[in-house]
């Protein structure tokens, strides 16, 4: 089983604080200074409405149906998470419509074609699958989780995820066994 990270749509405020963290954990020079509202592309999306509000983000799935479907072989599971292996993606968005979660997302953006040694440079679209990395390039961990205001996004381990069920299975069997001592 997979870490993951998770968020309590019950103490969510809909800040997205989460967003820009994610996107300045993802700058080269951790900036945010540097990136236009184009290239403001964070790796959760956050789902608001009149009833809820909340970052849906990839939970690093033990079948991964995104790396299943994925005709390159570009999404991996790697070093405990669900990886993007932007080298092999082609943009194609087959990840996409299988995430059950809606937490991949495919970017294009414009960059530098560099096919030979050629005089003329010319600008090409370039699309990649962009998803929650759990920031496994900070020793510190997920970005979102160290700066929401109300800590309503957490990291959730293995055995944690096994203890809860654990908790959630004895008081299960204790309400069944209250209800037929009535």
């Amino acid at each position: 089983m997979n870490r993951f990270v998770f968020a309590d749509p019950n103490l969510c405020i809909g800040c997205r604080t989460c967003e820009i963290a994610c996107v300045v954990s993802h700058q080269v020079d951790g900036m945010l200074s540097s990136v236009d509202s184009k290239e403001f592309t964070p790796r959760l999306v956050l789902v608001k409405n009149a009833h809820v509000t909340t970052p849906v983000m990839c939970r690093q799935c033990d079948d991964a149906p995104c790396a299943q479907v994925c005709p390159n072989n570009a999404i991996v599971l790697e070093d405990g998470y669900v990886k993007v292996i932007q080298s092999r993606c082609i943009g194609c968005k087959t990840c996409v419509i299988a995430c059950p979660f809606g937490a991949m997302n495919v970017v294009t953006k414009m960059v530098e074609e560099s096919k030979g040694a050629s005089l003329f440079k010319r600008m090409v679209p370039q699309s990649q699958a962009l998803k929650c990395d759990l920031c496994s390039h900070r020793d510190a961990g997920p970005a979102c989780v160290e700066v929401c205001p109300t800590n309503a996004i957490q990291i959730i381990e293995p055995e944690t995820l096994t203890e809860t069920s654990k908790q959630k299975r004895e008081a299960a069997a204790l309400n069944d066994a209250v209800a037929i001592i009535r």
